[in-house]
């Protein structure tokens, strides 16, 4: 059994991650940590945390639990690096939620951090277990859509205020880009590498201060990759619209309709019917990658060099 500690307790580590942790077949939450240890009892008891002492607001005392095997960072997106390489020290494998740092440096350091301790890194995209993307992916890298040319994903949502740390400089760089649209991202590299070859150009267009945030509140970004391909999304933070995905080729189009999200639902529809799947959800899916990665002494499906190669671009597509 795989003892997994979990770092920061907000909503995705409440909703998403921990429920994931407890559909996974060989791993268990063991310890949390939080900034408050009351926070950090109260999750830890809510969720059945394994560990006798279950519960932390120190970043070494955590650490130091020799029976912790490996630990999934769901903090602010500035506090990743540092937490990571802490980990990686203490001799853990990490899971850290996207985007993985805020610099290209920051994520090289994790990269090298983990490598130096022979951990495992892993990157938490979960929408590469989304079964119908997952079945999409396979068609288009087959060529079953015979060249693609453009492809297309949008993730928004509409935010009352600008409260989210996200849209303050103190542990966030971006706000859009760094809750949805890096999943976007993710996505079009997922689904058009294989075929297209990687992003060589990008533009894009930020608005700012609708809301009283510096950072991004909405970003349209393109990519061109190395075929020609050209690829676009959309996020925001100011407006919720059905979420959606498209991919064009010379032989057939493909066109999801809220695939894209937190569920493992929706639906997919190309020009020769529709993509049947099972819905399951794919959180369980990324953390049953990670831990087979740490069983079977493999990378993770998102490495630590994906997530590096998706900060490089957010970095291009909205440098301040």
């Amino acid at each position: 059994m795989l003892r997994l500690g979990i770092i920061g307790t907000g909503s995705i580590s409440r909703d998403a991650l921990t429920p994931a942790i407890g559909e996974v077949e060989g791993a268990t939450l063991w310890s949390v940590l939080s900034r408050d240890k009351a926070n950090a009892t109260r999750f830890a008891q809510e969720h059945n945390a394994a560990s006798p002492t279950p519960a932390f607001d120190d970043l070494k005392h955590f650490l130091s639990d020799p029976d912790l095997d490996a630990v999934v960072i769901a903090t602010p997106d500035k506090l990743h690096a540092e937490q990571t390489i802490a980990a990686a020290a203490a001799g853990k494998h990490v899971l850290v939620e996207k985007p993985m740092a805020t610099t290209v440096e920051d994520a090289d350091a994790m990269i090298q951090a983990c490598r130096s301790a022979d951990v495992r890194l892993g990157v938490a995209y979960h929408l590469r277990w989304h079964l119908g993307h997952r079945e999409l992916a396979e068609r288009v890298h087959r060529g079953e859509l015979g060249d693609i040319w453009y492809a297309r994903a949008q993730w928004t949502f509409q935010a009352p205020n600008a409260a989210n740390w996200r849209a303050h400089d103190e542990v966030g760089r971006w706000w859009s880009l760094a809750g949805v649209g890096t999943h976007s991202l993710d996505w079009l590299r997922w689904m058009l590498l294989p075929v297209c070859g990687e992003v060589i150009e990008v533009a894009s267009t930020i608005t700012r201060n609708v809301l009283g945030s510096a950072h991004d509140e909405t970003a349209a970004a393109s990519l061109r990759f190395e075929s020609g391909a050209v690829a676009q999304f959309v996020s925001s933070a100011l407006f919720a619209a059905p979420n959606r995905g498209e991919i064009g080729g010379t032989a057939g189009y493909v066109y999801c309709s809220e695939t894209i999200g937190r569920g493992g639902g929706g639906r997919i529809d190309t020009d020769s019917g529709q993509i049947t799947f099972t819905e399951v959800n794919p959180y369980a899916g990324e953390i049953a990658d990670f831990v087979s990665a740490i069983k079977e002494g493999r990378e993770p499906e998102v490495s630590g060099e994906e997530g590096r190669r998706n900060i490089e671009l957010l970095c291009e597509i909205c440098p301040q």
